[in-house]
């Protein structure tokens, strides 16, 4: 069952919610997070840090409407860090509001941690246990687990006070459904789990319905009597039960009325010092370890609505409502048996990571550029505590190679540095001073700048060719082309871009050489003279011998024209002879 899922379209190459995940539950593909539901302990972290809001919780809401609808009687188990979240002074507005919104009735889970603090009581005075870890908080347990399994021993056979409220409630009520109600997100799976739990509400989801409830309820619930301060909890004329302390730090060390001998007792909140104490758990010795995978304990949960002031104003709350001495009901007393098994199992949880040897993830390092321990940064940027963690991800599936940062950048200023020096086009870089401050190797070739790319020192512009169209373009700080610009030293044409950039304040010129191409111009230039004068002189000499035939078909034309006169003349002359 999903209790955490992902809004796709809003979350996309953060690795922040990664980097906070204390287990390393979550995986990436497609640039995108997924959980891993078999690794999560659902500390909710990755809810609160995610940027885009893209972590979707799973509600049971409908089902306790579905429950309702069909006639179950529900009873409520209300963590009692209600008084800082919902903002009241006592339990009754609570109770009234979810009596009307259906509920058959409702009570706090501190009774039900009453019972463990009890349980806890009496096997610590048994002294079988080297250290003692207690088990209210399911992400602290399911951490023992599935990661620290040699914390299991030191782990109290323990169930929680949800549990153990619902097993109470469930043996006083057999006809009815328990819905736990607070801040916690791991409570889900605990329910689940635990198959004495159905439905599990955070404080934000009855929310309305209390707002609704309260008006009218609220002062016919106070309680008569002013607060009992500086009365010690669970001393005689002081009823308060001392676990409703428990959504605190340190607030199962105080629920004892006395704490067993032979042990130091000592809490831990926060991810990152829980998993200290677990991996360092063999060295201790007579230790009891109140965990909180929250820090400031589970007023500070996931889905607390912390009043202003935050966690330090929601605590003062809790000790204030302690010190109330409301009377709810009894507390227990010593030797007092439990009318349900409080006792609980935590098995080892696995997990599908599988093991990968040393040389996979020396390949996998080798894929990223690291081929010695000084190439491996560990600088945490892919969310992983070091690139060796990155690299068992990448070979479960869980992680891209593409999500090391340094690598990434490396290869992409690579790419860069292959693409413009080897350009097949000259580029340079030139400065306000007009000094060529850097140029590929086609650059250096076409204007005969002495030296290698890897070490360019800065030199005069003027040096290799006219500076003008480079001035011109700085000082009025715009583009330019230049076309055949003539490169003395080369003997070299080239056409030049000149962009200015404005964020480096600097001029980036590329250079094509041209040379090819205005030598065939100069080519066909010649050829077209030597042609049109080719030309003049052939038609020259058709006009002379135009005129030299127009001569000669001149002169034969009047002789013929002669010779015909003459010979019309003499025929005339014979006609007239033959006529006499």
């Amino acid at each position: 069952m999903s209790y955490l899922e992902l809004k796709k379209v809003q979350c996309k190459d953060c690795y922040l919610c990664l980097r906070e995940c204390p287990v390393k539950a979550i995986s990436f593909a497609d640039h995108r997070s997924q959980i891993i539901e078999d690794r999560c302990i659902l500390c909710g972290r990755c809810m609160h840090v995610c940027p885009q809001d893209a972590k979707l919780v799973h509600s049971d809401l409908p089902k306790v409407q579905q429950l309702l609808s069909a006639g179950k009687k529900l009873i409520a188990s209300v963590a009692p860090s209600f008084i800082s979240n919902l903002g009241l002074t006592s339990f009754e507005p609570l109770r009234h509001a979810l009596k009307a919104f259906g509920f058959f009735d409702a009570e706090e889970t501190a009774r039900g941690a009453e019972w463990v603090t009890h349980e806890y009581a009496r096997i610590l005075e048994t002294g079988t246990m080297k250290n003692f870890i207690t088990t209210a908080c399911p992400s602290a347990c399911r951490l023992v687990q599935e990661y620290f399994p040699q914390a299991l021993p030191y782990l109290a056979p323990v169930a929680s006070p949800m549990v153990a409220h619902a097993r109470l409630l469930l043996h006083e009520h057999p006809d009815a459904e328990v819905v736990f109600i607070g801040p916690c997100l791991a409570k889900h799976r605990e329910a689940a789990e635990s198959g004495v739990v159905s439905a599990v509400l955070s404080f934000d989801e009855i929310k309305s319905v209390v707002d609704l409830q309260e008006d009218g309820t609220e002062a016919a619930a106070q309680p008569s009597a002013a607060p009992t301060e500086g009365v010690a909890m669970g001393e005689s004329g002081n009823v308060t039960c001392r676990a409703k302390g428990y959504p605190m730090t340190d607030g199962i060390i105080h629920s004892f009325h006395h704490l067993p001998g032979g042990y130091h007792y000592m809490s831990v909140d926060g991810p990152k010092r829980a998993m200290e104490v677990l991996e360092n758990i063999d060295n201790y010795e007579g230790v009891f370890i109140e965990i909180n995978i929250c820090p400031g304990g589970c007023i500070n949960g996931p889905f607390s609505l912390l009043p202003k002031g935050g966690t330090t104003k929601a605590r003062l709350q809790m000790q204030q409502y302690l010190m109330q001495g409301i009377h709810s009901y009894p507390t227990i007393q010593a030797g007092e048996v439990a009318p349900v098994d409080l006792s609980y199992e935590f098995p080892r949880v696995l997990n599908r990571s599988r093991k990968v040897s040393d040389k996979e993830i020396e390949e996998v390092l080798r894929r990223t550029g690291k081929v010695s321990p000084e190439d491996e940064l560990n600088c945490g940027s892919c969310g992983y505590r070091s690139c060796r963690a990155k690299a068992w991800a990448v070979l479960n599936g869980y992680a891209d190679i593409e999500m090391c940062m340094p690598y990434m950048r490396q290869k992409a200023e690579s790419m860069a540095f292959d693409i413009v020096h080897n350009s097949p086009e000259g580029i340079l870089l030139v400065d306000g001073d007009l000094n060529v401050v850097d140029a590929n190797a086609t650059a250096m070739e076409m204007l005969d700048i002495p030296g290698d790319t890897m070490n360019f020192k800065p030199r005069p512009l003027k040096d290799f060719m006219p500076p003008l169209d480079f001035f011109l373009a700085y000082s009025q700080q715009k583009n330019m082309e230049v076309h055949k610009q003539f490169i003395m030293s080369t003997k070299r044409y080239v056409d030049i871009v000149i962009c200015y950039m404005k964020d480096q304040n600097l001029l980036f010129g590329q250079m094509k050489d041209v040379t090819e191409e205005v030598s065939y111009e100069k080519k066909l230039d010649r050829m077209r003279n030597e042609t049109i004068e080719t030309t003049d002189q052939v038609i020259m000499k058709q006009m002379r011998v135009a005129q030299e035939i127009a001569s000669l078909l001149g002169e034969t034309t009047a002789e013929t024209k002669v010779a015909l006169l003459n010979l019309k003349k003499i025929l005339r002359q014979e006609e007239e002879k033959k006529e006499d």
